[in-house]
């Protein structure tokens, strides 16, 4: 690389871990706000993902926090996977009813890189609504699910 080139944002993957990956992936809102637990944020997320699924990105296991997001995403080769956080971003800002901007910059993003990693994420990801005292089991949140089965 030449010195004056720039530096993008994200350095580029190397390799793929394998064909078509799984990434855990996790943004939050701008400055922390509560603003994603809502039925109707819910059911654009849910409405985004279907049609993500018609583009090549499937979504698998997910938990809406008020402040942030997690969840599974496997895309086709074809696609960039920060278009496909943008595009999430923007069609969950429709829900939400506070000025702009709604969103941190970026994201993160981990490649899963056996199904031990994709349990004990889950395990994580599953308990937020619990740790954070917003209920006293997992099972009773209801800003989470699986919408696609994802294996490695």
């Amino acid at each position: 690389m030449r010195n004056n080139q720039k530096h993008p944002g994200r350095p580029p993957r190397i390799v793929p871990f394998q064909h078509h990956p799984i990434y855990f992936i996790t943004f939050n809102t701008h400055n922390r706000q509560c603003l994603l637990n809502h039925v109707e944020t819910h059911l654009r997320f849910l409405k985004f993902a279907e049609q993500a699924a018609l583009r090549g990105a499937a979504i698998g296991r997910y938990v809406l926090m008020p402040d942030h997001i997690h969840f599974f995403l496997r895309c086709h080769e074809s696609l960039k996977l920060g278009d496909t956080i943008r595009l999430m971003k923007r069609s969950l800002s429709a829900t939400i009813k506070g000025p702009a901007p709604h969103w941190q910059p970026g994201f993160f993003d981990h490649i899963l890189r056996h199904s031990e990693s994709y349990s004990g994420k889950w395990h994580y990801v599953e308990q937020n609504p619990v740790r954070a005292g917003l209920v006293k089991n997992s099972e009773e949140w209801p800003f989470q699910g699986e919408i696609v089965e994802l294996r490695i």
